[in-house]
């Protein structure tokens, strides 16, 4: 596999890139589509109604895994700000 430093400029993208690539459109596409349905429950439904109604077990996994998520997207957050400030200051 090429190296992460490697520009892609001028050159073909090996298989894994490729993965990588399509592996990030979908995981776009998803967050996408997540975003939309929690907003739809927000509209229509109040946050009672959605604790009465919710598997309390399968809805305490949800929160745990979107949990995780959030801090990986923070850690992504964090590294590309860095990265920001590098090429601006160098």
């Amino acid at each position: 596999m090429k190296k992460v430093e490697e520009p892609i400029e001028g050159r073909w993208l090996d298989v894994h890139e490729i993965r990588l690539i399509s592996d990030l459109r979908i995981m776009h596409s998803k967050v996408d589509e997540l975003f939309h349905i929690i907003g739809n429950l927000k509209r229509r439904h109040s946050e009672t109604a959605i604790h009465k109604y919710a598997d309390y077990q399968v809805l305490g996994e949800d929160i745990e895994r979107v949990d995780e998520i959030y801090l990986w997207f923070l850690k992504l957050k964090s590294e590309r700000e860095r990265k920001d400030k590098n090429r601006r200051s160098g």
